[in-house]
């Protein structure tokens, strides 16, 4: 495994719409692995392939305290949405902001696991602001352009 550099606002990656994953391989694998020790090293509770520049719809996600809910989620997408929340949000691509955003309360997503297996996995409050966070930079969206509250900058 490998930390991997984290992409900043500002590049223009960030904004590009991810390619599906075709091939579930060694590559991949590898990929995975960097992204979750980039994730922990950071203090993320989630990372897109896209925010360590690599244009594929993969995401990792650990929303738990212990590091015992760490997810792969592979060619995501959001297939059902209930209720709403408005939290404070953040990114580990936007350091030092923050905002507040109107995310689904529940949500569910079907997914490939690492060696291609289609799963439906279910997340609320937090895991579903994460699920819709993660999904959006692969759609080359940023929670700033969710945010409807102004952002809030760490001094």
């Amino acid at each position: 495994m490998a930390i991997r550099n984290i992409v900043k606002i500002g590049d223009d990656i960030l904004k590009k719409k991810s390619r599906p994953v075709e091939k579930f391989d060694e590559r991949l694998w590898q990929l995975l692995d960097d992204m979750k020790e980039t994730m922990y090293l950071a203090e993320g509770v989630g990372l897109a392939a896209v925010q360590v520049g690599v244009l594929k719809r993969a995401i990792v996600i650990d929303c738990s305290q212990d590091k015992s809910g760490y997810m792969e989620l592979i060619n995501p997408e959001i297939i059902e949405t209930e209720g709403e929340q408005r939290e404070v949000e953040g990114c580990l691509s936007l350091p030092g902001e923050s905002g507040v955003t109107l995310r689904p309360a529940e949500v569910k997503v079907k997914a490939q696991d690492r060696n291609g297996n289609w799963c439906v996995y279910k997340g609320t409050d937090l895991r579903a602001r994460c699920f819709c966070h993660e999904i959006d930079h692969l759609d080359g969206i940023i929670f700033t352009e969710r945010v409807i509250k102004e952002p809030v900058t760490e001094q």
